[in-house]
């Protein structure tokens, strides 16, 4: 039976690879490629192909105010011409691959062998390359696909004790989406947590009353390591600042990068909470409110990353989700990788509370979103209403699973319910 579960994954795993290409090799990436809800003004295939252009045509692309892709992509697909007619579905095929193949690495890591569960290994791949959160935005050719890449690879080596490696790696994801810094904390304890990525949710399995308390205790050896990764983190993080300043030959980069992320130059429509709502801002009230919104995501760091400190795993899970919700420039990546990063956390599944009134709003929000879209931007017999109303409810949809996760993660600690007892929230 291993055997067979072990082969059938080696077989399945290519196989998607394949399909994938060959769904990038036909016409659809070019019909999806400027679909506003799988590409970004920060991840459109079209636009960092026309920085690629004119980088190599000597002219600055960040004197205009359509680029914003990260220096460091811009030299990368520049040299290695990975935004050509046939190299490019290439690359977007094997980027999902590696998501997928991280994702599987996550799984043995937690499961605590090298081979893990391989029965659900083929399962977990098939989530991953199969959900259409994933699968349109990588078909249109989003860079969101090279995001997801780098988190889940930042994670897999974390969950293998490789600090260098995973600080690395998110030192370049945070350069190419600047507010998945917020992952910077949980990362650092899970490098530093005893139990590694083991899964510790469940406190009522502790052999004694200290146990779970000893896996959380913050020594001065553990704080002094925390501090040491915090720094080699920095260290990486500028390191490559000065390589984008030496790629870009200024500082012109940072505001039309990183500084999108705050300013919110370009409204165009998008999946995520933003937009419509500076859209009918008015102007000096602009400053304030974006400052409120760029904070927002800040707060939830410290009480996800104190009350899951048990299990660091789980909180990068749950500020993934967050990210996906209240993101500036979001895509259908972002929920798609909260969403598959379930497959690795099935010990919480009998404890979710309204699983289908959550699956229901994401199928509503899922087939409403192109299609008020189309109303409104292709067919013009719609409004900005229509398309707005539909991103809010797909942002209930996304609040109501992160909810579910963390009542989950946390119902999960007082163990299995027990006859004549009932668990309420006060």
């Amino acid at each position: 039976m291993k055997t067979s579960s072990i082969c059938s994954l080696r077989v399945i795993f290519p196989s998607l690879l394949l399909g994938k290409l060959v769904l990038l090799l036909s016409p659809l990436p070019e019909l999806l490629r400027n679909d506003h809800q799988l590409t970004s003004p920060l991840t459109s295939f079209s636009r960092l192909k026309e920085g690629v252009f004119l980088y190599r045509s000597g002219i600055d692309p960040y004197s205009g105010g359509v680029f914003r892709h990260s220096p460091l992509s811009l030299a990368i697909f520049s040299s290695l011409s990975l935004t050509s007619e046939h190299i490019s579905p290439i690359v977007w095929a094997l980027l999902d691959g590696i998501g997928a193949w991280s994702l599987i690495r996550i799984w043995r890591s937690r499961t605590g062998s090298k081979s893990g569960h391989p029965s659900n290994e083929g399962l977990i791949a098939v989530l991953y390359l199969l959900n259409p959160y994933v699968l349109l935005p990588n078909l249109a050719l989003s860079t969101a696909s090279l995001e997801n890449a780098l988190c889940l690879t930042a994670i897999a080596f974390a969950c293998q004790g490789r600090a260098s490696a995973s600080l690395l790696f998110l030192a370049l994801l945070t350069h190419t989406s600047l507010p998945t810094i917020i992952l910077t904390p949980p990362i650092i304890l899970l490098l530093t947590h005893p139990n590694g990525p083991t899964s510790s949710l469940d406190l009522s399995k502790s052999t004694s009353p200290t146990e779970g308390a000893a896996a959380s205790d913050i020594g001065p050896k553990v704080r002094s390591r925390r501090i040491a990764l915090a720094i080699e983190f920095a260290i990486y993080w500028f390191a490559l600042a000065l390589i984008s300043t030496f790629v870009a030959g200024g500082f012109q980069w940072t505001g039309r990068t990183l500084g999108a992320w705050l300013s919110l130059p370009d409204l165009t429509p998008n999946p995520g909470l933003w937009w419509y709502f500076f859209t009918e801002m008015f102007d000096h009230f602009r400053p304030f409110y974006l400052v409120v919104f760029s904070m927002h995501l800040l707060i939830y760091i410290v009480p996800i990353c104190t009350k899951f400190r048990h299990d660091p795993l789980y909180a990068t899970f749950l500020l993934c989700g967050i990210l996906a919700t209240f993101k500036a420039y979001p895509t259908l990546a972002d929920p798609g990788l909260f969403i598959s990063m379930f497959a690795i956390f099935p010990e919480i599944f009998p404890y979710l509370r309204h699983p289908i009134v959550t699956i229901l709003l994401h199928m509503h929000a899922a087939l409403l979103l192109p299609l008020f879209h189309s109303l409104w931007l292709s067919q013009g017999t719609g409004n900005a209403n229509f398309y707005y109303a539909t991103t809010l409810v797909f942002g209930i949809g996304m609040a109501a699973t992160v909810i579910d996760a963390v009542w989950a993660g946390l119902r999960l600690g007082f163990g299995p319910k027990r006859e004549g007892w009932e668990m309420i929230q006060i």
